[in-house]
């Protein structure tokens, strides 16, 4: 699944492959308890998607969970499409999500694919948007932190160096022509070459179809075949490529803060809340991109990174 481009597309099939995919994954979702069959305080299952961060996410989510009293345990499925309908019937109890890309696919979902967007830059207006979406869909959505993972572009360090470049306003003052590396659908995307173009006068001259973040996308970069690739916030292997991240700083991309998201009815109870508000408050970006490091280039298992994390800022004891 792709985190740079989250589409807001939703797969029309996908409520009927909730439950055959999920027990391909693992415990099927038909198996899940009710509330009171579990241990403590009663059975949660955390949702997760296909990527390392999702996984990370997700067992931080359950171990804080089962500190806190609950009997909890993660559900991987593969993309928002499954766990959603899945987090709605209460097959699925929490999920770890993004603001503005929750908020555009329900709002799709709602409205449709063409519908004017509801989420921007702007944090907290965005999640006033989505809690008013989710909410009709019988979803809660607990406060975001501080911690983002979005859409983000990169160019080698020679590049940058050489053409005093550190923002994107800095790019577009260069008059470089560019080829981006990213997916295909950066052509038409507001935030992708029509934003850099419009926004910050940037000369987009192609796009290498590499998709988004990809190793060969970077690499194009590396070896001058592109200048740019799209990536995001927290790509941990950004170094391995000499690569550096050009910042934003007209604020073309949406607040993708991450934050929970819960089955109002089985998993709204105030306690977990406050014991997920504690890990939300405490996650930064830069902790997303060490923890997504130490999985995918250390080769560390997501479950083992949670619990060190978790232990190292207090919040799980040793």
């Amino acid at each position: 699944m792709s985190r740079g481009v989250r589409t807001a597309v939703v797969a029309g099939t996908a409520v009927a492959l909730v439950a055959g995919l999920a027990a391909c994954q693992g415990q099927s979702l038909e198996d899940k308890g009710g509330k009171n069959n579990g241990g403590g305080k009663g059975e949660i299952v955390v949702g997760s998607a296909g990527f390392t961060e999702s996984k990370v996410l997700a067992e931080m989510y359950s171990k804080i969970l089962n500190a806190a009293g609950y009997s909890a345990r993660v559900q991987t499925l593969s993309n928002r499409e499954l766990y959603e309908p899945a987090l709605e019937k209460g097959q699925i109890d929490v999920v770890p999500e993004y603001a503005s890309t929750l908020a555009e696919f329900l709002n799709a979902k709602k409205n449709g694919v063409k519908a004017k967007p509801v989420a921007s830059s702007d944090i907290d207006k965005t999640v006033a948007a989505l809690k008013k979406l989710a909410g009709p869909y019988g979803l809660k959505v607990l406060p975001s932190g501080p911690a983002t993972d979005q859409n983000a572009f990169a160019v080698t360090k020679e590049f940058a160096a050489k053409h005093k470049l550190k923002t994107l306003s800095d790019l577009g003052r260069s008059g470089q022509k560019i080829t981006l590396a990213s997916g295909e659908e950066c052509e038409t995307r507001v935030f992708c070459k029509p934003g850099l173009k419009t926004r910050y006068g940037i000369d987009i001259a192609g796009l290498d179809p590499k998709g988004v973040g990809t190793p060969q996308a970077k690499q194009a970069v590396k070896d001058g075949t592109d200048q740019m690739v799209l990536t995001t916030t927290t790509d941990a292997t950004l170094d391995n490529f000499g690569l550096v991240l050009l910042q934003d700083d007209k604020k073309l991309q949406n607040a993708d803060n991450v934050l929970p998201v819960v089955n109002a009815k089985s998993a709204g109870d105030k306690e977990i809340a406050a014991a997920l508000g504690k890990l939300t408050r405490t996650l930064t970006t830069r902790d997303l991109i060490n923890l997504n490091s130490k999985v995918d280039a250390q080769r560390l298992k997501p479950a083992d990174v949670a619990q060190t994390y978790l232990e190292s800022k207090g919040l799980l004891k040793k």
